[in-house]
């Protein structure tokens, strides 16, 4: 199954999820340095806003999850992997912003155990998220092109994927 929304013949949704992943898992990383090593504020006010650039990013790439999972036919495991993916990622985004919250009310914006303790878990369930969407996409095809092979022509030939000659 195609995904409906594409920028230069590949889906949107796969392209801009690596910035709200990228963000989170480094804020992630930098308040755990902050908190358990480091003590530099520095570190913890970056996490801080790596935090809200991947609640910002994670929105926007639900929009485009949600038109590629709106296309998908009812009835299929698909389209009940689809709703738990995107369960499990608002689920993890509702974390994250919930200690992204309780840090902006604070003058500092620095973490506390239990914002690093959130951030952890909201981690974790992320993983669960990244897993239901490769297997969203690796094994129910989800967002690949009908005749994709190995010998595919470029996104951008104008020809469907399934016009290259075939490896065996």
């Amino acid at each position: 199954m195609e995904s409906r929304v594409k920028l230069f013949g590949h889906p949107i949704h796969p392209m801009v999820i690596v910035v709200p992943l990228g963000s989170l898992i480094s804020a992630v990383i930098l308040d755990a340095v902050y908190f358990l090593a480091s003590a530099n504020p520095t570190l913890g006010l970056v996490g801080f806003w790596n935090i809200g650039i991947g609640i910002v990013g994670g929105l926007v790439a639900a929009v485009f999850g949600l038109i590629d999972w709106l296309a998908i036919p009812s009835g299929t495991r698909a389209k009940r992997i689809g709703l738990m993916h995107a369960g499990t990622n608002v689920a993890t985004l509702l974390i994250f912003t919930v200690s992204w919250l309780d840090r902006f009310a604070t003058t500092d914006h620095l973490p506390s155990s239990q914002n690093l303790m959130l951030e952890v878990g909201a981690l974790a369930l992320g993983m669960v998220a990244g897993w239901l969407g490769g297997e969203l996409v690796d094994r129910l095809g989800v967002g690949v092109d009908e005749g994709a092979n190995l010998n595919a022509p470029n996104s951008l030939s104008g020809r469907p994927a399934g016009a290259g000659p075939r490896v065996r």
